[in-house]
């Protein structure tokens, strides 16, 4: 198990949509331990395969277990997801270990059902309602379908910069000038 270095926009990597995984082996096992070792060491919550420059349907996600007064947290393991249903809409603030130092208000779904793969090939479903997994599974299913969060911004004035200290900083970004 190894720490990967996470890919940074405007890395082209991060705009394609990745591949279908077909073998369920040890490899793959090694690059999922990889990625859940990237992830925690990044503190994000999910990490997708392209983001360690594999261009591979494979994300990770880990959020606090939903009970109260608990430390512990849940882990999925996500092979070739797909969203089969979004229900309703919010606004969140998001950000993403790929576009470091910002934050953005987005629009996301209330509630997500997911159809994925665990890393034997065994499919599962998840289903997450008005919570932080919901956020998490779209944003790192977006990811694997070369869409990033700043893709889903309330407006363009909703993206701003934090500061070392992960204040809010009044000073937006600009990236919406530049080419992505």
């Amino acid at each position: 198990m190894s720490i990967r270095p996470i890919l940074y926009l405007p890395d082209p990597i991060l705009r394609k949509k990745t591949k279908k995984v077909t073998r369920f082996n040890d490899q793959l096992e090694s690059l999922i331990a990889d990625m859940i070792d990237t992830m925690r060491m990044s503190n994000g919550v999910g990490l997708a395969a392209n983001q360690i420059g594999v261009e591979q349907k494979i994300c990770v996600i880990e959020v606090p277990y939903e009970m109260e007064e608990s430390t512990s947290t849940e882990l999925y393991i996500l092979i070739n997801p797909q969203i089969v249903v979004k229900k309703g809409q919010r606004e969140l603030e998001e950000g993403c270990l790929s576009i470091p130092n910002y934050r953005g208000k987005v629009t996301r779904s209330i509630e997500v059902r997911v159809r994925a793969q665990d890393s034997l090939g065994n499919e599962f479903k998840i289903k997450a309602v008005d919570n932080l997994l919901a956020q998490a599974l779209e944003h790192e299913i977006d990811h694997l379908n070369g869409i990033l969060y700043i893709d889903h911004l309330v407006s363009h004035e909703s993206l701003w910069k934090i500061d070392e200290s992960n204040h809010a900083d009044s000073e937006h970004l600009s990236l919406f000038d530049h080419q992505i």
